[in-house]
């Protein structure tokens, strides 16, 4: 018996170590120190002698299951993304091959469809958000310096549940989510490129510079352009790329952000209350149905102020209850993030939902040219009730992904 078990074992790791005969590439998975559920994972793949496709499949018992996956190319390096189906357990491998092939058949889950005026990620054919690049006009009768175009809306629910807002009266230049500055200090002026209305700048969309589709993720790269309204005209001070993706993952609507961004100037972001990644609510949300938790465990009527990791806001909607999750990453400035947002009594006393991470609400950042920065955001739309202990699985799964090692 003891025998056996030694010439078993002994299989198992000639299988586990050695090269693929055909080519493949082994990979081992590793949990790390958290529990995992469909969780998303990437690795660099060495060159596919011509080829960015790759075909993916995990080792299960003595059978290799195919797995969905999905390649990119970016800057030379070929990016393998997939997800970790299922639960894992924390210290537990997990072993995959990929093979480089001439073309791998798998069907695009994860879709864009660009309307000419905004580009929409969709899950299955379902309506994830909505990046607008042409201007929407404010209402009827509104000043025009409130047009605006470079900003997500809507972002939807699983259900189907529009989960923003934008325009509204009471703010007018508020967008669904966006990403503008409030003090940017450039020369011996200072210029607010929030509020529209004060007429000292703006943020503008610029070119689609690239779009994915597949079996994993969908999204774009998109540039916007950070502009002054100074004296001698218009003034580039800043240029930003937006990195967009939506994953394919069950019961949850779950898309990255990121936030690059190019100063063309010296520029000194000032600190004040609100500035940076901020979401407007839906108007079905006000502070009699909408609740706020972070991952310190405020509420809302002490987040304000506060840091976080993340803050989860959820409320009442045509389905039932529907939320919104958002999740800050450790490397981003001052992080963790300071939060803005509005408590049960704001906005006239409607409580109407706001969250802002301003990383300069208390601190502020210096932005030299040449000098790329980084923003990173998570936010998951889900349906019934968050938890802390599921935003927690969620934060540790993007914050400290699994390890891919290739063998």
């Amino acid at each position: 018996m003891k025998k056996t078990v030694a010439v078993i074992l002994g299989i198992y790791l000639c299988l586990s170590c050695c090269p693929e005969k055909d080519g493949g590439v082994r990979l081992w998975v590793q949990a790390g120190a958290f529990d995992r559920q469909d969780c998303v994972v990437s690795v660099e793949l060495p060159d596919g002698n011509g080829t960015a496709e790759w075909e993916l499949s995990e080792r299960k018992g003595w059978r290799n299951v195919q797995v969905p996956s999905q390649t990119v190319e970016i800057a030379g390096r070929t990016m393998l993304y997939w997800i970790l189906t299922g639960h894992t357990k924390a210290g537990d491998v997990r072993i995959f091959t990929a093979r480089a092939v001439e073309k791998c058949l798998v069907r695009n889950v994860m879709e864009v469809d660009d309307t000419q005026k905004a580009l929409v990620l969709k899950k299955d054919g379902k309506p994830v958000l909505q990046y607008n690049y042409a201007y929407i006009e404010p209402p009827a009768g509104v000043d025009t310096v409130f047009r605006r175009s470079g900003f997500i809306h809507p972002a939807w629910s699983p259900a189907g549940n529009v989960l923003t807002n934008i325009q509204p009266e009471d703010h007018y230049h508020h967008f669904g989510i966006w990403n503008p500055w409030t003090r940017v200090v450039y020369g011996d002026h200072t210029y607010d490129l929030w509020n529209l209305g004060d007429r000292q700048g703006t943020v503008r969309a610029g070119a689609i510079r690239g779009i994915a589709r597949g079996a994993v993720f969908s999204g774009y790269d998109a540039a916007l352009d950070h502009l002054a309204f100074t004296p001698e005209g218009e003034q580039i001070l800043m240029e930003e790329c937006w990195k967009v993706k939506a994953w394919n993952l069950p019961g949850v609507f779950l898309w990255d952000f990121e936030s690059h961004l190019y100063p063309s100037v010296p520029l000194l972001m000032e600190a004040y209350r609100y500035a940076g990644f901020s979401c407007r609510a839906t108007p079905e949300w006000t502070g009699e149905n909408c609740v706020m938790l972070t991952s310190e465990g405020k509420t809302r009527q002490e987040i304000d102020g506060s840091t976080a990791r993340w803050i989860f806001m959820t409320g009442d909607t045509q389905t039932g209850r529907s939320g919104l999750l958002f999740l800050s990453h450790p490397q981003n400035y001052n992080a963790p993030e300071p939060l803005r947002i509005w408590d049960k009594q704001a906005n006239g006393g409607r409580g109407d939902a706001f969250i802002n991470f301003a990383p300069t609400k208390n601190k502020n950042w210096e932005l030299t040219p040449g000098r790329h920065y980084l923003l990173r955001y998570r936010v998951a739309a889900y349906e019934g009730e968050m938890t802390p202990a599921t935003a927690d699985r969620l934060w540790n799964d993007w914050a400290h992904p699994p390890v891919v090692e290739i063998k």
